[in-house]
């Protein structure tokens, strides 16, 4: 059986192992650009791969430290206590353990003791589908008091989604995350801890691209697939060097509207659910500088003052000798073409967020920036709405051995390297199940 995969990130990855693992397919991964990882992939800092946009592994992340011991890099994984913070009217109170809850001066003490038990709640739901029919702010304003939620549940919102979708987000969306967050503690009073490997992400790419070759695996990079069809029971793709191919099976881990575009011979009822999938775009500005900004990893902006929505300083997880003693921030923002804060260059948009890192750090100077990186990440967050099961696009095309595997389709947990390894694996077996059923 021929079989091709379009991506070779964390899904396309683990499917094309997998494949080859169980099955005797020729198998071949087709990658649009020159690098490995997808939305994990890498740039230079001081000759030191770090990824373009954050990332970090939580205890319960099962999956991908599975993965990561059958390569042979189990003692490649880093863990260290997490630092939060949540800035709010231009302040920055502790999030570290429930008990900084009762710092936050914000609410009365009643509300703080309130704000704990409606976390502490939201992480008891034992049956997400009892939410699917609430949106996070229907959800938040039945069960917690407005107080509580415009002091810190809809700024959080708001932040990650924008004035114009958070009203729109599913409460198994913010169940799915406030539940990552619980397992990755050791004890309720406890710190979260976070894994990140050693030698940046770049090492799990490389090995399990490495891997897959050993098995027979093709892989090529600068390889755009253009169009897929149907042509009379293969599929017809064709790459970006007007080269066509036919396969017996195809699976792609594109973004929906990309699978859209370049897919004929779709039902109207699947390519609505296709234009339905909604995604934002992380935009990161990451600067290198000569002194520490903050003392936590994580600050959460939940004053809406700020035109960006996370500070995360890489190196209060790791050490920043790593990176030649630079410290690594990442001045975070998840937007659409809608927002004018998307379309900034570099420049312009550090000159906006400049002014707001004073309120950080008062002894923040604009001299400690060694050097400054853009990256935009297309499609990096899905819009995850109420009722979300009903729209999501299934696995299964419509077309005979044809398939789609995305971050839109994990749910209700929120993307990420372990929900990518997990959809990969979901998709090899679906694979072989239905090869074996024909």
């Amino acid at each position: 059986m021929k079989i091709a995969i379009l991506g070779a990130g964390a899904t396309g990855l683990t499917t094309a192992l997998r494949l080859a693992q169980k099955t005797s397919s020729e198998i071949t991964v087709f990658e649009k650009d020159s690098f490995l990882g997808g939305h994990a992939s890498t740039f230079q800092v001081n000759s030191t791969p770090i990824e373009k946009g954050y990332h970090h592994w939580f205890t319960s992340d099962n999956k991908i430290i599975e993965l990561m011991s059958e390569l042979g890099l189990q003692n490649h994984i880093g863990w260290y206590e997490s630092s939060v913070g949540t800035v709010f009217n231009s302040k920055i109170y502790d999030f570290m353990t429930p008990i900084d809850l009762l710092r936050y001066k914000p609410l009365s003490i009643i509300n703080r003791i309130s704000l704990g038990l409606s976390s502490l709640k939201i992480s008891k739901i034992k049956n997400w589908h009892d939410l699917e029919n609430f949106t996070a702010v229907d959800w938040l304003n039945k069960n917690v008091k407005p107080q509580i939620y415009h002091a810190f549940w809809e700024p959080m919102l708001i932040g990650k989604f924008g004035e114009e979708h958070y009203k729109e987000v599913g409460m198994p969306w913010l169940w799915g995350k406030m539940n990552t967050r619980f397992k990755s503690r050791e004890g309720f009073l406890s710190k979260e801890k976070l894994g990140y490997p050693i030698g940046s992400f770049d090492i799990l790419f490389n090995s399990l691209s490495q891997k897959c070759e050993n098995l027979g695996v093709k892989i090529h990079l600068n390889s755009q697939v253009n169009q897929i069809k149907n042509n009379h029971g293969s599929l017809e793709v064709s790459i970006s060097d007007a080269e066509t191919l036919n396969f017996d099976a195809v699976i792609a881990t594109v973004p929906s509207n990309v699978f859209h575009r370049i897919t004929t011979g779709l039902e109207e009822s699947y390519i609505e659910k296709l234009q339905n999938t909604r995604y934002m775009s992380a935009v990161q500005i990451i600067l290198e500088l000569k002194h520490q900004l903050s003392k936590y990893y994580w600050l959460n902006i939940a004053d809406r003052s700020f035109p960006f929505v996370g500070v995360i300083e890489h190196t209060n997880l790791v050490n920043e000798s790593i990176y030649g003693n630079s410290h690594i921030v990442y001045l975070s923002n998840y937007l659409t073409p809608k927002n004018s804060l998307y379309h900034l260059n570099k420049t312009e948009l550090l000159e906006k967020y400049l002014p707001f890192l004073y309120q950080i750090n008062n002894k923040f100077s604009e001299n400690w920036i060694i050097k400054s990186h853009y990256q935009k990440i297309p499609g990096a967050q899905p819009i995850i709405e109420s009722q979300y099961s009903n729209k999501m696009p299934t696995h299964e095309t419509g077309i005979k051995n044809l398939y789609l595997g995305n971050t839109s389709q994990i749910y209700p947990e929120d993307r990420g390297t372990n929900y990518s390894v997990e959809l990969g694996e979901k998709l090899a077996e679906l694979l072989i199940k239905k090869s074996i059923n024909n």
